[in-house]
């Protein structure tokens, strides 16, 4: 924890300058990461104390050779790992949108009606998964599959450092099962892709000429909602000059629709311009793959056997219906700990 602790004495210096509240944007950010360094301290301390005192129960039991205190280390030190997993992940997120808001938007590729279906599983996933880590999750839009499934679905998850835990899953999901849609009972391949993105500060400056906008304006569409197929209110946003295409229609008017989608367009485009900067547009054109075969980050099988295996670390996890559960940390952290010592080696 050195490093931290010489972070977080730096954060403390420039909190005590003289002109450091002139610039209340900045000061707020610097106060979040203060706080975020201090959590993350006081989380190792916690951790390095209650270690040390199921070593000293552990020597006890030993000293006096007693059995009834083995349930009782083996719930603490249970315990002992999920938390020291939690917090090394913490650690791992040192990017500088890490610990923002984060958008996602899941689209169905190669395979049709299974493909959508796989949409929604992976919808699920990740809405469990939000839900079992404290996130709040609001769907911005939605888009229902022909048939089942979901084409394309966009939603916003709230909650410190779920852009940096996020940013893992970015890429092409490709699902091997027994297909519930096939009555010959064929083995199916699909694909879905799922992209994310930070929510920018607004103090963050980007241009967007209004001339380089085109907006449309349909009726919604989805499961439910008052609104939903009564008025004109959804919003879709063409930013011409780079193609990219966003959506809303959950919001409960036109105005609000369109407010959500522009800041989903802020963020994208403040992404490609933070990759350029840093030279990386490769990086940024790997992740621009066709939804299909040959691109995918991580392979979900549950025919002939049960697997998820990811791609970029080789973590693999047998219990299938665990990862669909949404507890896919150990995926996430994996994938973090593989850039930590990429850019280590840099």
């Amino acid at each position: 924890m050195p490093a931290l602790e010489k972070e977080l004495a730096e954060l403390d210096r420039k909190a005590q300058e003289p002109d450091f509240w002139n610039d209340m944007d900045n000061s707020q950010r610097i106060l979040q990461q203060s706080k975020s360094i201090r959590e993350k301290l006081n989380d190792y301390i916690s951790l390095e104390n209650d270690c040390h005192d199921l070593l000293t129960l552990v020597e006890l039991g030993l000293e006096e050779k007693d059995e009834s205190l083995l349930s009782e280390v083996q719930e603490n030190f249970d315990d002992l790992s999920k938390r020291f997993e939690k917090l090394k992940l913490k650690t791992l997120l040192n990017g500088e949108y890490d610990r923002n808001d984060a958008i996602l938007t899941l689209h169905a590729g190669a395979g049709g009606t299974e493909a959508m279906d796989w949409v929604q599983m992976l919808f699920r996933m990740y809405s469990r998964w939000a839900e079992n880590n404290g996130f709040k999750t609001r769907v911005l839009d939605f888009l229902e599959g022909d048939e089942a499934g979901i084409k394309s679905i966009t939603v916003e998850v709230t909650g410190e450092n779920a852009y940096g835990f996020l940013k893992s899953e970015k890429g092409v999901h490709r699902l091997v099962r027994i297909s519930p849609f096939d009555s010959s009972g064929r083995r199916h391949t699909s694909f879905a892709s799922m992209d994310v993105v930070p929510v920018m500060d607004e103090s963050i400056e980007i241009d967007i000429n209004p001339d380089d906008i085109k907006m449309d304006v349909y009726r919604s569409s989805g499961a439910g909602g008052q609104h939903v197929n009564k008025t004109s209110s959804a919003v879709r946003i063409t930013h011409l000059p780079t193609g990219i295409v966003v959506s809303c229609q959950n919001e409960r008017s036109q105005h609000q629709n369109r407010e959500t989608a522009m800041k989903i367009l802020y963020a994208k485009l403040l992404e490609i311009k933070e990759i350029e900067k840093q030279q990386k547009i490769s990086a940024l054109k790997g992740e621009q793959m066709d939804i299909a075969w040959g691109s995918q980050i991580r392979s979900y099988v549950f025919c002939p056997y049960t697997m998820v295996k990811d791609h970029r670390t080789g973590y693999e996890e047998g219990n299938i219906q665990k990862v669909m559960d949404g507890e896919i940390d150990e995926f996430i952290s994996a994938y973090l700990a593989l850039s930590a010592k990429k850019v280590n080696k840099q």
